[in-house]
């Protein structure tokens, strides 16, 4: 197994973060992820449409108060990818541990 095996959609610290909090929570606001995260804002945003052209999290706008709201959910794809994701790391790992020891 070499790093081609691992996801690239999910290969991006600030990708496998916003999943991550996505899979803590039901949904997240932009705003909470920016804050969870500490990404900027333009960074947060391509990094989420880039999740959801994957498929991998729903994307909702909508308005609060008269205020624009962007609410983040984590799809069925996106939680088997990351948990194929997390599986991948740690084969990973454990070869390379292997490979150490012998």
């Amino acid at each position: 197994m070499d790093f081609k095996d691992l996801d690239p959609v999910l290969h991006s610290q600030l990708r496998l973060a916003i999943m991550n909090v996505l899979l803590s929570e039901k949904e997240a606001e932009f705003t909470l992820l920016k804050e969870k995260t500490n990404a900027t804002a333009g960074n947060l945003s391509v990094q989420i449409n880039k999740l959801r052209d994957a498929s991998y999290i729903e994307v909702v706008k909508q308005f609060k108060d008269n205020y624009p709201q962007t609410i983040c959910k984590i799809t069925p794809a996106g939680r088997k990818a990351f948990e194929n994701y997390v599986n991948s790391i740690q084969t990973y790992l454990n070869i390379n541990k292997s490979n150490r020891q012998a």
